[in-house]
């Protein structure tokens, strides 16, 4: 399922929502609950229900789900004062109100773009690489957030440059690896390149254009 509402798009598929074509950092259980609320449109589901299913058999605190609900409206853009996105019902529930919109032409890949699109791969999600610093780790305010204990707050960084991309260990505890190889300074990137941090595998992908179509860079070249 994919649903586009103001200026962010929700992605089942991917596990991924995007903001003004950007992929915003949240929660399993944040995403989870979002998932819900938009299956359930228009109607609106009570907090028994949404608790059931996200925490099954397990007893947590009431504040648990309202906190998933303030960190949905704050990577959303919506107004907890007038919201447009998630309804507050009193004393039942939440329910999905933004209206659908249709998604722009250019919102996933842009034949718009000229150079090369640079995408990490991980599991069925697909993120994509702005130009300079994306950071990986467990700090919510990475493009790759990793929720994992294996990996630290602030883990390595993908730079993205006119000359490609290169991949740097930012002093993690367990260290960046690329080929199965351990890192120790800033090392190129190319494409399908396998870049482990902690447990996750994370492939790195380079897309290029080749008339009017989107293709890959082919073969890795030799080392």
């Amino acid at each position: 399922m994919r649903l586009c509402f103001k200026d962010c798009v929700f992605d089942a598929e991917t596990r991924e929502v995007l903001r003004a074509r950007k992929a915003v950092a949240i929660s399993p259980k944040a995403f989870s609950l979002l998932e819900l609320l938009i299956e359930a449109r228009p109607r609106a589901v009570s907090k028994a229900e949404l608790h059931e299913r996200l925490w099954p058999g397990i007893h947590v605190s009431e504040a648990n789900l309202p906190n998933l609900v303030a960190e949905l409206r704050t990577a959303l853009g919506d107004d907890s004062r007038n919201p447009a996105v998630i309804r507050t019902v009193a004393r039942f529930g939440y329910a999905f109100s933004a209206r659908p919109v249709p998604e722009p032409r250019n919102i996933t890949a842009l034949e718009e773009s000229e150079g090369p699109l640079y995408r990490l791969v991980w599991g069925k999600r697909e993120i994509a690489l702005d130009a300079g610093d994306n950071l990986i780790g467990r700090d919510r305010e990475a493009v790759i957030w990793i929720d994992e204990e294996s990996v630290s707050r602030q883990h390595a960084r993908i730079r993205i440059g006119e000359d490609g991309a290169v991949v740097e260990d930012l002093g993690s505890k367990n260290g960046t690896f690329v080929r199965d190889k351990k890192i120790r300074r800033a090392t190129p990137l190319s494409d399908r390149d396998v870049v482990k941090i902690g447990r996750a595998e994370l492939t790195f992908r380079i897309l290029r254009h080749t008339g009017s179509t989107l293709s890959t860079t082919g073969k890795r070249p030799s080392r």
